[in-house]
Order: C-alpha cells, then structure tokens, then sequence
C-alpha cells in the first residue's frame, strides 16, 4: 500500500508545479495585457470610448428583452423545446451564469439533452467548479448525462475529469472505475471507441512512470511486484482492445508490439486477427454512415439486421445506441430496442433505464408508455412507481383518442393482476373499481372534449369490467347495471352487442334473463334482427315451454314483417329519388338540345334575310340567277374547293397529322386551305398513323407561344424509350393549343413518361395523363392523387410564394425520412403557397406536425396538418356538367370528327324554315305524322330550276 501514496505523492508534486508554471505564466500575460492597455487608452479618444459603451448597452438591452420573451412563454408552454434551447444559448452569451444553471436544469427535466447541451454545460460546471468540495457536483453532473445517451466523447470528458481528482483518497481507483464503466459502454464503439482505451492506456502509463525506480537503483521486493503489476495492467488494456474489432486496429497493434519487450503474446495475436476480420465484415456498413447524411435512417437500419442476425448482444446493444444518438426522435427505433432488452436480455438495470429515455425522447407515443409499464411489472417495480409512469402518460399528450383508451386499458389489466379474488374484499379490488370508475369519467370529459370522440365506442373498458364482476366477483347485479349503461351509448341497435350481453347471462347469470336480454335484442337490434331472431328461437327450443315459444314466435314474425316492410319503403323512396334524378337529367338535356336547336334556327333565319336584301336587287335578272344556283351547288367549282379545304385545316385542330407545319401569316385562307387539300392527298408522302392509346400519353397545359413544340417535347420523351411519333395539335390558324400526343414503340415507355407529369416547361407545369378515348371510357379520371386522409403525409399552408422544393425538403429532413415533396401550382405554374411533404410512416409524420406548426418560414406563419383532402365531389352534384354530360348521348361522328362537310351546301337563301316540309340539298322531305326525328322515311322529289326561281320569286 505503500507504493500507491507515494504514487500520489509524486503526481500531486508534478501538479504544484505545474500550476506555478502556470501562475508565472499568467502573471506575465496579465503585465503584457496591462502594457497594451494602456497603450491603447493612451491611442484611444473619448468619443470612441463614449460610443462602444453605447452600443454594448443597446445590444444588452435587446438581450435582455429577448430572455424576458422567451421566459415568459415558457411558463405558457413549458414543452416549447426549441424555446429552451434559444434560452440557454442568449444566457449563455450574456454570461448570466446562475440563471443559464436554472435554465439547464428545467429543460433537462422535461427533455433528454443533445451531447452538444451536455458538454456546453458540463465544461461550463468545470470552470466554475475550483474547490474540491464543489467536485461532487460535477459528478453527479456527468452521472445525470450519461444517462441520456451512449456519447463517447462524455464518457471521455467525464473519465478525463476524473483524472483531476485522483490525488485525493481513493481517487486513483475511482478513475479506473470510470475508465472501466467508460470502455464498458463505449468501447465497442467502431468509429470512436478507440480513444477511450486509449486515454485509459496514457492514465495506465502515467501511473507506471510513478512506480518505476529511478535509473541506476534497484527496485525492492514490494516495488518490484507493484511494478509488474502495473505492467499486466497495461498489457491487459492492450489485450482487450486489440479483441473487438475497431476502426484502425492495425496502428493499435503496431503500438504495442513496440511496447512489448517480447512482442504480441500468441493468444493476443489470434484474437487480433478474428476481430480484424469481425471489423472487415462491418467495414461497408461504418463506410455507408461515414457518407450518408443525416439521419441515416436506411444505412442504420441495415446496420442493426445485419448485428441482430450475428447475435452479439453487446454489438446489437452499442448499435441501438449509436442509432438513437442520432435519431432520438424516431419512435419505431425505440419500440425495436426496447423489444429486443425486454424479449432477450431481460436485465433489469439495462431494460428499465432505456424504456424511460424512450418515453422522455418520444413522450407522444402510446405504445412506448404501454410498453414501460409492461416492463415495469414485469421486474417487479413498486406499485406507487409504476402509478407515477401512468400518470405522466397521461400527461405525454397522445395525439389520438384510441391512445388513450389503450393506455388505460394496460394499466386497468396491471391493476387487475394484483387483486386477490379469492378475498371478499381488499384494497386492491378497491382500487381496481375506483380505476374502472375513473378511467370512465376521463375518456367521458377529457378525451371526448379534446378529440370529439371517446374512443371506445363499443365501451371495451365497460365490457372488461362487466366481464370480471361477473367471473371474479360473481356481482351479476353490477355486471347488468354496466351493460344497461353500455345499451344506453348508441350500441342497442347492433346485434353482436346484444349477444356478448346474451352470452355473459349465458355464462354466469339465469335463463330468465338470458331470455329478458333476447325478447330485447329482438326488439331493438337494425342491423341483423334475422340472426338475433334465430338466437331468441333456438333458445326456447332447448330450454323454453310452448308458451314461451308461442311468445317469441309472435315477436319475431312481428319484429321481422316491420323490418321487411321500412325495408320496401326505403327501397321505394331511393328508387323514387333516383327515377327523380334521371328526370332532372332528362330535363336539363332537354333543354339544352332546345337551346341550341333554337340557336341554330336564329342563326339561319338571320343569314336567311341578309340574303333576302341582297337579292331584291336583282329581282329582274331572276332567270340568270337561277341558272348559277344549280353550277354553285353542284360543288365542281372553286368556292366549293374553298370550303371543303377550310374543313379539312379545322380537322387538324383536332388530330394533325405527321408533318403538317402551319401556313405563314402572308398565306390567305384559300391558299391555307389548297395547302391542307395538297397535303392531305400526298399518301404516299407522309401517310397519317392511328393513335396506339396503349401506348400513348396526352400532354396538355404548355404555353401556346411554345416554339418547335414537337422538336422540344421528342428531347423531353425520348429518355423515356423510342417514340414513334409526336403529335402536336394546331388551331385553323396554324398556332399551337397547348397539347399534343407522344406515341412510344412500346407500352412499357408509357410508365416512365407519366413520372414527367408536372415537369416545369418554359415556366409552366406540362400535365402528362394516359392516353383514354372518353367515348368508350367516360368515367375516366385523370386526377392520380389520394383525396382521402393519409397519415404519412402533412399538409403545408401559408408558405411564402417564393419557397422552393429544396427549401422545403431541408426544413422537414430533420424530422424523418421523406419519400416526396410536392409543390402545389396554379396552372401557370405560379405557387399556390402550398405544399405536401410525404413521410416513411404516420410517426414521422404526426412529430412534425406538432414540430412544424405554427412555425414562420422567410416571415410567413405556416400552418402544418395531417393530409386529409377534401373529397372531390363536383361530378356528384345534381348541377354538374360533368354529370350531365355524361348522362347525354354521345354522338358518334367519323374518325376525324365533325367537319364542315357535315353542314348542307344549299345557298342560304334557299333554306325554309317549316314545320311542315324542309328543303335539304335540293330535295323536299315530307316528314311522317307524329315522328319526332327529321330523318324520318319519306318520299323525296327532286327539284327543277323552275320550282329554284318560283321559291325565289315568292321570296
């Protein structure tokens, strides 16, 4: 014992004097200061002086108001996590060291702090910590934030520390106890678990240096063996890092194979070569994280299956927690972990601590709670301990109301375990009611209150509780009273009620009210009255008299006829409104084939006597007249020529054809339409395709002054695999109308071309959508996003129109992973200043909702929410023209459409308007008595020139 004081003796020697070279260091440093200052007051005016104490006193000012703000909304919200933490750092710039201290320790209260906080606080502590009384603080300082995390570096700082101390009693071995406990929980540490063996290795050393005899003088008996114990010490360290495998091993081996006089021991070197292969193995995985950016999600996950298939229980552990270091706010991490202590490891001091930090980092999730009062009991906690844990549960803030319900329902199940029912009475079945009773009256106020909804709807807790009065207690009369309260909550109509009722007077009641609760489901129940009908029959079969199967047959056949009867009239009155539908259809289709029947009309009446004017003119050159009418309407001349290539350009509005580029401005319309004739009677040249709509996409909302529309959009497709032709659609005037067809060689390019959909093109969104021929699919929707609630989505309103994807994506990464983010653009391509942000799962989701909201992004407040659409109901609506649209008849025209060529050549003057007869391309109709159609079959008797120049004369 001996050698250990003088070994205290030394390093507190080596201490004094390094602290009186330190003093004398200082005391120069301070002179040289005092020289510089007085240098500088002497340089200095007094207006400069005047003016920086000015601006201090402002920027202390604005301080101070700044922590006055942020305190006082802290005692509105205390939960306020980024609040705390702006707190603490304007304190800490301040130098407001006693409230920075209580600032600290009301956020670690209530939260888990980063490594950053800690070690802020902790180098803080030491700094003001000069006695050695005040020492203890500090540890118990580092106790509390070793805790938190797994972090090497606080483990580091925490054992460097120590070292401080270890010239008191006692100190050089409560380093090594910090050491051990440090290289315990970090030392398998891949990446950062080497530099705590080795600060323990330098401490090691530095010991031996104080055993060793100065040179020339020969060691006693006692030194001797202290020596070479220090010395085992040593190669022992050595030993044991050199068998886990660790990131640079190899400088590790070559350190100590120069250290050792006789080299690395055998054992030791086959050790070091199974951990170098064990760190070969992991190498890809240590790589993928060095590489990857926060959170690593994916490379830890991949990292943990790949341990949890090793086994290594110590490997899967320090995973675990190199993971949650970095992802502390991912609930699914902490469930997993927290499985895997409860299901393999089951040691008490390892499962309990991490089930707290997992409900301190993700307190709004229920499962975890569930989970910590599972394990509590499980390793046999104090009743009032595990009373406080569901408390603050109840506290944690669950963001559903079936959270609530399950949570009680744990606690109610552990409750339940520690009754006695072999005694009448007890404490424990007491507080077993009264938990019944209260868990009742908080879903009834607090739950329904917050959410709108109990939760329990079909009253599980009350069944539960029904359930055990009945078994354990055998208290029928309790056990009806609660199923009359559960009949009360909306639940008579439903027959399965009715039966688990039926089945517990089955179980543990009488027959009479067995048949009580029957005659009553019979009565009530809407859903199946057939099968509770069934039930009652079958019951008085096995055990009822005639007189009470004559009973229920009447109520059944009573109860039943009623039901088939609101049946008819329900069915009645939904047919009654759909035939009402169809009529309002019927009418609105009526009237506006009316409409444009009579607008037709107006239309040839109107050019009807504006030809009339012209032709009182010539009334005496009648017989010329009526010998051009027959050359014009023959449709050899060059008028007709005109019209029918004036069709033949609108088709192309339509459908152009391969090749067709549009006429220059100069060309006049007949000289357009004889280019379309030209172009439409080259087969041979450049024949028209059908369209493949298996293998077509339609492009629509582009820029009608979109320049080469066809060159641009064939680069803009052609990553998505060979295409066969670009269609673009042109207007009679040859300008572009903003939509076009792309036709691939294959269907399989139609998938990769529909991933281009809402791709920005000259500034506007391009909508891509399948080809769909509307006349044989009407009810085709294009609209590909959910219109009902997705919990793994959050809805962003209130962004600043100038708010980027890449904004957007940076300001939610830090709260999970996300799969899409989603601008929402007007037409033109202008922001709507909303957004939707798609998470890996509903968790993530929901944290950044409650993160997020309420936040300002570039001075805008945003508003953040689950995903939940209103539904599309437009096409739904009595007034819709989709609807009536869809219900009209189509009519069918050719393959290009309705052309001019469809309308009658008769010159307008000729056209007569009659109920009676019509004349239509020089024949008179007669149309039948009581037809509707104006194609009806009737004889024709074609027209002389002499019956042209009678109607013109009458005229």
């Amino acid at each position: 014992m001996a050698a250990p004081s003088n070994a205290e003796q030394t390093q507190l020697q080596d201490m004094e004097e390094e602290e009186d070279a330190g003093m004398e260091q200082r005391e120069m440093e301070s002179d040289e200061e005092e020289d510089d200052d007085e240098q500088e007051e002497e340089g200095m005016g007094e207006d400069d002086s005047d003016d920086d104490e000015d601006d201090s006193s402002e920027d202390e000012k604005e301080n101070e108001a700044e922590i006055q703000r942020l305190e006082e909304q802290l005692s509105i919200n205390a939960f306020d996590y980024n609040c705390h933490v702006d707190l603490i750092k304007l304190l800490r710039q301040e130098g407001e060291l006693i409230r920075l201290r209580k600032a600290r320790q009301k956020m670690s209260e209530l939260f888990p702090l980063t490594e950053e906080i800690w070690l802020d606080w902790l180098k803080d502590e030491i700094r003001l910590t000069e006695e050695e009384s005040n020492r203890e603080m500090v540890y118990e300082l580092f106790e509390r934030a070793i805790k938190d995390y797994i972090c090497p570096d606080i483990w580091l700082e925490y054992a460097q520390y120590s070292i401080g101390g270890m010239g008191s009693p006692g100190g050089i071995d409560k380093v090594r106890a910090i050491f051990e406990r440090a290289v315990t929980a970090v030392g398998l540490h891949m990446t950062k678990g080497h530099t705590v063996w080795e600060a323990y290795r330098e401490f090691e050393n530095a010991i031996l240096s104080t055993v060793q005899p100065p040179p020339g003088r020969i060691p006693s008996r006692e030194e001797q063996e202290l020596l070479n114990t220090q010395l085992q010490r040593i190669h022992t360290l050595f030993r044991r890092q050199l068998a886990i495998p660790l990131m640079d091993m190899e400088a590790t081996h070559a350190e100590y194979d120069e250290w050792s006089e006789h080299g690395v021991p055998e054992t030791a070197m086959n050790q070091y070569k199974k951990a170098l292969l064990q760190m070969e193995t992991r190498r890809s995985f240590e790589e993928s994280l060095l590489v990857a950016e926060p959170p690593k999600m994916t490379e830890y996950q991949t990292y943990i299956d790949f341990e949890l298939k090793e086994g290594d229980p110590a490997r899967i552990q320090i995973t675990f927690e190199r993971t949650l270091a970095e992802n502390c706010l991912v609930p699914d991490i902490w469930a997993k972990y927290t499985t895997y202590l409860d299901r393999q490891l089951k040691i008490k001091d390892m499962v309990l601590p991490s089930h707290e930090r997992a409900v301190r980092n993700c307190p709004w999730t229920m499962g975890l709670w569930k989970s910590y009062v599972l394990a509590l009991e499980r390793h046999g906690a104090d009743h009032q301990i595990v009373s406080d844990v569901f408390e603050k549960a109840l506290n944690a803030g669950f963001i559903q109301a079936t959270d609530y319900v399950e949570i009680w329902q744990a606690y109610l199940d552990y409750l339940r375990r520690r009754v006695d029912f072999s005694k009448e009475s007890s404490k424990e079945l007491e507080e077993l009611r009264g938990a019944f009773s209260r868990s009742l009256d908080y879903i009834k106020q607090d739950v329904e209150e917050r959410f709108g909804e109990s939760g329990d709807p079909s009253c599980i807790i009350m069944q539960i509780w029904a359930r055990i009065e009945a078994l354990h207690c055998k208290n029928m009369q309790k056990a009806r009273e609660l199923w009359d309260s559960i009949m009360t909550k909306g639940n008579a109509k439903y027959a399965n009620m009715w039966l688990e009722y039926y089945n517990l007077e089955r179980s543990y009641g009488d027959p009479a009210h067995c048949r009580k609760a029957l005659h009553r489901a019979v009565q009530c129940t809407s859903d199946y009255p057939e099968h509770v009908c069934e039930v009652l029959l079958t019951f008085e079969r096995v055990e009822g008299s005639l007189e009470g199967w004559d009973v229920a047959v009447q109520k059944t056949e009573t109860r039943l006829n009623r039901i088939n009867e609101q049946r008819a009239k329900a069915a009645e009155k939904e047919a009654n409104f759909a035939r009402q539908d169809e009529e309002r259809v019927e009418q609105r289709r009526k009237a506006k084939s009316d409409k444009k029947s009579q607008k037709k009309v107006q239309n040839r009446t109107r050019f009807g006597e504006k030809r009339k004017a012209d032709n009182n003119n010539y009334q005496g050159k009648w017989n010329e007249d009526s010998e051009q009418a027959p050359k014009r309407h023959r449709g050899n001349g060059e008028q007709t020529t005109e019209e029918h290539m004036e069709t033949e350009t609108g088709l192309f509005g339509k459908n152009a054809p391969p090749g067709y580029k549009p006429a220059p401005p100069g060309v006049k319309k007949g000289q357009q339409g004889a280019v379309a004739a030209a172009a439409a009677q080259r087969p041979n040249d450049e024949k028209q395709e059908l369209r493949n709509d298996n293998s077509s996409v339609f492009i629509s909302n582009m820029a009608y002054t979109l320049e080469e529309p066809e060159s641009k959009l064939r680069t803009l497709f052609e990553t998505c695999g060979p295409i066969k032709q670009v269609r673009p659609v042109f207007g009679n005037k040859g300008n572009f109308k903003g939509y076009c067809y792309v036709q691939f060689e294959s269907t399989v390019s139609v998938p990769e071309a529909l991933k281009l959909d809402r791709r920005e093109v000259e500034g506007r969104p391009m909508f891509v959508s399948p080809c769909v021929d509307k006349n044989k699919n009407p009810d085709f929707k294009v609209f590909k996003y959910n219109t009902s609630m997705e919990k793994h989505k959050i809805f962003i309103s209130g962004l600043p129109f100038s708010c980027t994807k890449e904004q957007l994506e940076e300001l939610c990464k830090g709260h999970g992973t996300i799969r899409e983010v989603r601008l929402v653009t007007y037409r033109s391509g202008k922001p709507k200043g909303l957004a939707y942000v798609e998470f890996s799962d509903e968790t993530q989701a929901s944290q950044a909702v409650m993160k997020l909201d309420g936040t300002e992004v570039e001075g805008n407040k945003i508003s953040v929410a689950i995903s939940n659409p209103p539904r599309r109901s437009t096409a739904d609506k009595p007034g819709s023209s989709r609807l009536m649209a869809d219900m009209m008849p189509r009519q069918v025209f050719g393959a290009r459409g309705r052309g001019r060529t469809q309308l009658s050549l008769l010159p307008r003057s000729l056209h007569r308007q009659s109920e009676v007869s019509k004349v239509e391309n020089g024949a008179e109709r007669v149309p039948a008595p009581g037809s509707a159609s104006a194609n009806a079959a009737a004889e024709t008797k074609p027209l002389s020139n002499s019956d042209f120049a009678r109607m013109l004369l009458n005229k």
